[in-house]
């Protein structure tokens, strides 16, 4: 029934539908669950991460590495670039996660990657389902409804594809309203392509003309966060430089030009669980890297 496996520093052990882990350099808990056979399901916390694959198949070995030394509960994806008859479906699940995506070639693509199946998948903006499934999907796990989102990017501020993604942050503020409770446990993540404060970018007075820096954009991004969610990374780390992302050129990430644009936010009951919330620079280091990288967080049981 339960098969246990020591190693130097972990300690696994698997139940008929349940697992256990536990790091014993710190004592600590990663994750509990015990059998649903018995209608009973436990999480001391939940471990949650965002990435900006930039195609999930040139990436698939980064997101596989990643998911074996990091055993996230959830983990987001962005611009998997990739259709749903090519979707790496075998290999992720050969990792113990359960895939919930939606896709398109060459371009968008979202994927949520689950360690059971979730209790409900929406796709697209509206319950009916539209154009924008290959930007926003929900998921709900234990109850907690996650929000995975890659916002339109917007080109230029002078270009119509700016408007819309300002009127993209609108209709999102309406599909929490109409989703969500403000007042109950969701978490919101992905490339939301907002650098919120001059802290995130570099160089601020030379990106106030930037789509993902413009006032405009910066202030519609707050709006639809007053709905009621708090980026949790800014909540833990006030007055840290960190970055999310650094473009392909001129040696950016070698000389940390880079743009905090990938975010964690949460409701009000899971900000005040939220005890980690860190950046993680190794993807961006690997060969074939994304221009992102990883942004993960742990929140306590609600």
């Amino acid at each position: 029934m339960c098969r246990i496996l020591l190693l130097a520093n972990l300690s696994v052990g698997r139940f008929d539908r349940g697992y256990i882990e536990a790091d014993l350099r710190s004592g600590k808990l990663w994750t509990f669950r015990v059998g649903r056979q018995q209608g009973l399901l436990l999480r001391l916390f939940m471990k949650v991460a965002t990435f900006n694959v930039n195609s999930l198949r040139r990436r698939l070995p980064i997101v596989l590495n990643w998911l074996e030394q990091h055993k996230p509960d959830v983990m987001c994806l962005q611009e998997t670039k990739v259709q749903d008859s090519e979707f790496p479906v075998e290999e992720i699940q050969g990792a113990g996660y359960w895939p919930s995506f939606r896709g398109m070639k060459s371009y968008n693509g979202v994927a949520t990657l689950t360690r059971e199946k979730p209790e409900r998948v929406l796709h697209g903006l509206n319950s009916e389902g539209d154009s924008e499934d290959v930007r926003i999907l929900q998921v709900v796990v234990d109850g907690i409804p996650i929000i995975n989102t890659y916002v339109p990017q917007g080109q230029s501020i002078t270009s119509d594809k700016y408007v819309a993604k300002l009127l993209w942050f609108k209709h999102l503020k309406r599909y929490f309203e109409t989703h969500l409770d403000r007042a109950k446990p969701a978490i919101w993540l992905g490339d939301l392509n907002v650098a919120p404060e001059p802290i995130d970018v570099y160089h601020p007075d030379r990106r106030v003309n930037d789509v993902d820096f413009h006032i405009d954009a910066r202030n519609v991004f707050k709006e639809t966060c007053n709905w009621g969610f708090i980026d949790v990374f800014r909540q833990l780390h006030p007055d840290r430089v960190q970055y999310t992302y650094w473009d392909y050129y001129r040696k950016a990430f070698d000389h940390n030009w880079g743009w905090r644009i990938d975010h964690i936010l949460a409701t009000a009951p899971l900000t005040s669980l939220c005890r980690t919330v860190e950046v993680d620079l190794e993807p961006r280091r690997a060969a074939g890297a994304s221009d992102h990288t990883v942004v993960w967080a742990e929140f306590d049981n609600p």
